[in-house]
């Protein structure tokens, strides 16, 4: 080989060494959005489960007033009856 076929080729290896180092450096900062992004949606997760959580929570209480609306129902429904016919009888008489 010739010198200068010996320093074309040291140039082209350094420009391969330039270039792997750029895309290491690519690589890292490619690696740390993607860990960003990572976390983001780790955190929207958690605010989504705790949402979940409360919709849950409202729909126990939701369920529990309507149940207690129809033990109430059943109690006020026959005496709102009764009255009814009271008054039709003190009506009618």
């Amino acid at each position: 080989m010739h010198d200068r076929d010996l320093q074309q080729l040291i140039r082209i290896l350094e420009e391969i060494r330039d270039n792997q180092k750029t895309q290491l450096e690519r690589q890292a900062e490619s690696l740390a959005l993607q860990r960003e992004q990572f976390a983001l949606v780790q955190k929207q997760t958690e605010r989504a489960e705790r949402l979940q959580d409360r919709a849950e929570e409202l729909q126990v209480k939701g369920a529990q007033l309507v149940t207690g609306a129809r033990k109430g129902m059943v109690v006020v429904l026959p005496i709102i009856v009764l009255l009814l016919a009271y008054l039709s009888w003190l009506i009618l008489r």
